[in-house]
């Protein structure tokens, strides 16, 4: 075994490393690759042992500057697709590419832990790079680096073309040299299997548009769904299997709200992304934020606080008039919240909001329905809580019961879905119903809207716009623009440190987006829409 790193050289720390790096890099550079001579050709195992030594010390610079914002990517992207070279001319098969690939690997983090636990800053990361940089541009002749053996030129590296080179060297999970891949846990069956696929539709339309384009900094997008029916139970199931067997990068526009509650904790201790997440529950807004959750929608509570001052202020209601229809579980729980902010700051007895519950994934709303038609102080709004059909089977049983009640429902209730479902009914049933949008309407000509639909006509020929596709679009968009800005070599922690410098993002929807380290909620804007007796919406003032 050649012993390429004396003693004492190992005990300097990252800069002494760094200095060695640059010797053993750039000579290896200089002469082309791993053809090796001296007074005897030096055996392919020993190759193996110094690329592995190399790794060791070229690794915590490459991860050191990757923790680094300010270093420019293309710099670092230039030294390890010189060290591809160097494991490729190394390696005598694939098992010794594999190893030293996961070996680089787990340099790379160590050097990134330099900089983010603060033994290391940035200026120091950035003068090793610079000195390996120069090393590599104005390189010394070919010398030896090892006792005894001489480095001479490979005339092999000179025929291999650019296509050869191997991916890059630092493994990313769901990214190859051609194609990242993300997952997707949505309901393909049950009561809100329409939604599941409505955002699905969405997610594809924006990855099929870039795509067509020449896909991100060279790679094509793809996604992979698995189904948990919307029950919790399920969904660690749906996570493993994307993630253990489909080996996703990350989530994008998983459903549900008690399914994020089972979600979340495994993406996390995975420190995989999870992306605009179709919730507006607190489980994926807490405070700091969690550093792999990114939300584009505002919160349940945001939204049913704007729906009880609009209520109160504009169509001039009592809150005791104002009454609660949720499904029992964390979706209703983090809209019911908001009720009750919206009551305490206009002064109102929260504990005397009246709510009444239904099953999750059910229409079984009769129970609901019996428990208002009890009350003594008759109501005049109901704020709704629930999902299409649920919402629809209220609607349709409570119009002849509660004649002028205003229903007023969040945008999961999937807007486009609920006006199909209450045209069928005929035009009464549209009557008074309001619904809160985190998108603009899909009737509008805003840039944005129109680049959607011209996506959905295209990809989808014959899908009516939707909000719920349309907020699929809207945040497969935002990660888009995040893997373009992260540059061609990323991984999760860059991605991430990108995502949290994205601010003042236009999209084209009216509004800026964008995320900070404190803040991973892109949209706090929520839009007003009615039903009209054709089922069609038209825009309302909240406020």
């Amino acid at each position: 075994m050649i012993d390429v790193l004396p003693q004492k050289a190992a005990a300097r720390g990252p800069l002494a490393h760094a200095r060695i790096a640059v010797i053993l890099l750039g000579s290896i550079v200089a002469s082309g690759a791993f053809a090796v001579t001296g007074v005897a050709q030096a055996a392919p195992g020993e190759n193996v042992s110094v690329a592995r030594q190399l790794g060791s010390r070229v690794g915590p610079i490459i991860g050191s500057a990757l923790a680094c914002r300010d270093i420019a990517r293309p710099r670092i992207q230039a030294i390890i697709e010189k060290f591809q070279l160097v494991i490729r001319e190394a390696a005598t098969g694939e098992a010794d590419r594999d190893e030293l690939t996961r070996l680089l690997d787990r340099y790379v983090a160590e050097g990134r832990s330099l900089v983010t636990s603060g033994r290391m800053d940035c200026r120091s990361a950035d003068r090793q790079l610079a000195d390996l940089e120069q090393s590599i541009a104005a390189p010394t002749p070919a010398r030896s680096a090892l006792p005894g053996v001489t480095i001479a030129p490979s005339s092999a590296v000179a025929a291999i073309a650019p296509a050869q080179i191997l991916p890059p060297v630092v493994e990313t999970r769901g990214v190859t040299q051609n194609d990242i891949k993300f997952g997707m846990v949505i309901p393909q069956g049950g009561p809100v299997k329409e939604s599941g696929r409505q955002l699905k539709i969405g997610v594809e339309a924006a990855f099929n548009r870039i795509n067509e384009a020449g896909g991100v900094n060279g790679r094509v997008l793809k996604l992979v769904t698995a189904d948990d029916g919307y029950d919790p139970s399920r969904t660690l199931d749906a996570m493993k299997q994307l993630y253990e067997k489909d080996q996703v990068f990350g989530f994008i526009c998983n459903f549900g709200s008690a399914t994020a509650a089972v979600a979340i904790p495994y993406a996390l201790e995975r420190r995989a992304l999870f992306f605009a997440p179709y919730t507006g529950a607190n489980v994926v807004r807490h405070d700091p934020p969690d550093r792999y959750v990114f939300n584009y929608r505002p919160s349940y509570a945001e939204e049913t606080d704007t729906l009880v001052r609009y209520l109160v202020k504009i169509r001039k209601l009592q809150p005791r008039q104002i009454v609660v229809f949720a499904q029992h579980d964390a979706f209703g729980d983090a809209g019911f919240a908001g009720v009750s902010k919206a009551f305490r700051a206009l002064g109102a007895n929260e504990n005397a909001i009246v709510r009444v519950n239904y099953p999750r994934n059910s229409v079984e709303v009769d129970d609901a329905i019996s428990q208002l038609r009890l009350l003594k102080t008759p109501f005049r709004a109901v704020i709704m809580l629930a999902t299409t059909r649920a919402a629809a089977k209220f609607i349709e049983k409570a119009r002849d019961v509660f004649p002028g009640a205003i229903f007023a429902n969040i945008s999961a209730v999937d807007g486009s879905a609920l006006a199909g479902e209450l045209t069928l009914l005929g035009p009464r049933y549209t009557e008074n119903v309001i619904v809160t949008q985190t998108v603009p309407g899909v009737s509008g000509y805003s840039s944005l809207v129109l680049d959607y639909k011209n996506a959905l006509a295209k990809y989808f020929p014959g899908e009516q716009a939707d909000y719920m596709s349309l907020e699929g679009y809207i945040s497969a968009s935002i990660l888009i623009e995040g893997l373009k800005r992260a540059g061609r070599s990323f991984d999760t922690e860059q991605l991430v440190d990108t995502l949290e410098t994205m601010r003042d993002l236009d999209l084209g929807l009216g509004v800026r987006l964008g995320f900070d380290r404190s803040e991973h909620q892109a949209s706090h804007k929520i839009w007003g829409t009615a039903l009209d007796e054709n089922g069609s919406y038209r825009p309302i003032e909240l406020d």
